[in-house]
């Protein structure tokens, strides 16, 4: 899934491809994935893009005072095309488009953006808003971690809210702090040596300033790390630079332990014994269920 690192780096990316250019169409090949009514999809045909910002997970392009707001999901993505196809999009369940965003012709050729998501569970969406704030899901951001407001204050007062909520919750949790998704999670709390089960208001005010200084470093590397790279290769950039989530089995990169999972239901989370468990695995209820 696309976290705040990632959303980061498309949007800037996006904003150096798409500024001062006009969108002339906007094909659905998943009906689906629109979400909003009013304005109506063609309100934005025939403007200029005069921004691309992000909010949390959520891409925002901004064209004369329309929002085109984006949510990848789990399985989204955006693709560059140097020439997209002269005919709409038919919609497709063979098909991972999702929306077409057609740019003008410029130099002979037409570019545009495709919209793709991946699996059979479809969840991206796409609002067509006249304030960012329109969207539910911006609405109720919580502060957004590599903001100069999100101090180790703010960070206290949010734990203590949370009482005794597992810590690892807490940080996926976008209405109380915006952008960071599973994989993050995993990556900061390894980084502060912390056990995902750990309650929200347990910690020592060292403990504070370790997993304070492991969101901020975590997701600022990250970010440093793409930024500047074009769409198709940040997917490549985070799986490279992931130290235990999507590792299961393998070595710790910190300590040689090996890198255990938890599953539940939807997801999973990966985490290392040595580093954040005082050694000692986790239960994981879905593999002993298989293993009986």
């Amino acid at each position: 899934m696309p976290e705040l690192p990632e959303v980061e780096a498309l949007a800037l990316d996006l904003r150096g491809r798409l500024e001062g250019r006009a969108i002339t169409r906007v094909h659905i090949a998943a009906f689906s994935a629109l979400k909003t009514y009013d304005p109506p999809l063609s309100a934005i045909e025939g403007t200029l893009v005069d921004d691309v910002r992000r909010h949390g997970k959520f891409l925002d392009i901004e064209a004369s005072g329309l929002h085109l707001v984006l949510h990848l999901a789990r399985a989204g993505w955006v693709r560059w095309k140097d020439e997209v196809p002269a005919l709409p999009p038919r919609p497709s369940t063979k098909s991972t488009l999702a929306v077409r965003v057609v740019l003008d012709e410029q130099d002979g050729t037409t570019p545009g953006l495709d919209i793709t998501e991946a699996g059979t569970k479809k969840s991206l969406a796409l609002y067509l808003v006249r304030d960012p704030l329109d969207v539910p899901g911006i609405a109720s951001l919580g502060p957004d971690p590599l903001t100069e407001d999100f101090t180790q204050e703010r960070l206290a007062g949010i734990l203590a809210e949370a009482g005794r909520k597992q810590i690892k919750g807490v940080l996926r949790h976008q209405g109380t702090i915006a952008g960071i998704g599973n994989a993050y999670s995993d990556e900061i709390l390894h980084a502060a040596r912390m056990s995902p089960y750990k309650p929200a208001d347990g910690l020592s005010e060292e403990e504070l300033t370790t997993l304070y200084t492991a969101i901020r470093e975590t997701l600022g590397d990250a970010v440093e790390r793409s930024r500047g790279l074009a769409a198709s290769e940040l997917k490549k950039e985070k799986k490279s630079n992931l130290a235990v989530h999507g590792q299961t089995g393998k070595p710790c990169p910190v300590c040689g332990d090996i890198v255990r999972e938890v599953s539940f239901a939807d997801s999973s989370l990966q985490y290392c014994p040595t580093c954040q468990t005082g050694g000692k695995p986790l239960a994981d209820r879905r593999m002993s269920k298989l293993l009986k």
